[in-house]
C-alpha cells in the first residue's frame, strides 16, 4: 500500500474532509472556491442522508453536508465516474438544503446560499475545446447577467490539472496538486511542508490507521479499483458494440463486480427491473 491514502475513495475523502476534527481543513479548501462576500469563518456537518419529505420521493446521500455560522449551506462531492444525468443528479441534490429552509407558518421566502462542489475524477466536457479545470456555474439572465446569486455549482475536473510542484501559484493550485498526487507522494513535497497541508498528511497517513480503519479503506480502495476499472473496460468496449449495448455492458460488469443495484441504476439510466433480468 501506499503511505497517503487515496482521497478519491469514500474512506479517504471523508477521512481527510468529513470529520469534526478537520473542518479547518474542509473550511480552507472551500474558501478557496467561494466569493470574498461568501467566505467561510466555521462549519458545522449536517446529517449527509436527506430524507424525502414524501414516501415516494428519492432519498439523497451526499458526500459531506455543512452549513456555515451565516447559513451558507454546502454539499461537496467525489464522483470518481461520469454517471449517467450527471447534470440532473447535480440539481435534484441541491433541491434538498434549499427544501430544508422552509420554515412552519408564515415565511418570506428568504433562503441562504447553497453551493454544490463536486470533484470529479473524470473528464465531464464532452467536446475538447471547452473543457475547463473550474466550471463555474450560476442562474443567468439571456445576456448573461446574474439572476440569482444564492445557487451555485462549482464542478472541479481533476485530470485538467497538470501543474507540476514547479508551476503552483496559488494556494488553490497546492490544494489541487495535493488531492490529485497525494497516493504517489512518499514525503511531503516542500512546496506542501506548511501547517495545514502537513495535518492533511497526517490525517491521511496509512499509518496512522486503526487495524478497523485499514479494513475500511482497503475494502474503499477495492471498490474504486473496481468502479474505474469496470468503467473504463466497458466504455471500450461501448464504443465498439454501439450505446445501449455498451450501457448494457457496462451494467452486466458492474453486477459481476458485485457493485449496488442503486449504483449501477445511477451510472446507466437503467431501471432496477432491467438490471436484474441482465
Amino acid at each position: 500500500m501506499s503511505r497517503y491514502l487515496n482521497p478519491y475513495t469514500d474512506f479517504g475523502f471523508k477521512k481527510l474532509f468529513g470529520e469534526e476534527g478537520n473542518k479547518d481543513l474542509l473550511t480552507d479548501f472551500l474558501n478557496q472556491l467561494l466569493p470574498p462576500y461568501h467566505q467561510i469563518g466555521s462549519l458545522q456537518f449536517k446529517n449527509p442522508e436527506n430524507l424525502p419529505d414524501l414516501p415516494l420521493e428519492r432519498k439523497a446521500i451526499f458526500d459531506i453536508y455543512c452549513q456555515s455560522v451565516t447559513g451558507e449551506n454546502f454539499i461537496v462531492e467525489m464522483q470518481k465516474a461520469k454517471l449517467h444525468f450527471f447534470k440532473d443528479r447535480a440539481l435534484f441534490y441541491s433541491t434538498f438544503p434549499i427544501r430544508d429552509q422552509a420554515k412552519k407558518g408564515e415565511w418570506d421566502f428568504k433562503l441562504t446560499p447553497v453551493y454544490y462542489v463536486a470533484i470529479l475524477d473524470f473528464k465531464y466536457d464532452e467536446v475538447e475545446e471547452q473543457h475547463k479545470l473550474l466550471r463555474e456555474v450560476a442562474l443567468k439572465d439571456q445576456e448573461g447577467q446574474l439572476f440569482y446569486d444564492k445557487l451555485h455549482f462549482k464542478f472541479l475536473q481533476m485530470p485538467l490539472f497538470t501543474k507540476r510542484e514547479h508551476e503552483l501559484a496559488t494556494h488553490f493550485d497546492k490544494w489541487l496538486y495535493f488531492l490529485k498526487n497525494l497516493e504517489s507522494f512518499e514525503q511531503i513535497p516542500a512546496i506542501l511542508n506548511e501547517p495545514l497541508f502537513q495535518k492533511a498528511f497526517e490525517t491521511l497517513e496509512e499509518a496512522n490507521l486503526s487495524p478497523e480503519q485499514r479494513e475500511q479503506y482497503q475494502k474503499s480502495l477495492l471498490t474504486y479499483w473496481e468502479l474505474k476499472g469496470v468503467v473504463d473496460t466497458a466504455r471500450e468496449e461501448g464504443r465498439e458494440e454501439g450505446r445501449l449495448e455498451g450501457i448494457l455492458q457496462v451494467a452486466r460488469m458492474m453486477k459481476q463486480n458485485g457493485l449496488a443495484i442503486e449504483v449501477i441504476q445511477t451510472m446507466t439510466g437503467l431501471t432496477p427491473n432491467e438490471i436484474e433480468e441482465l
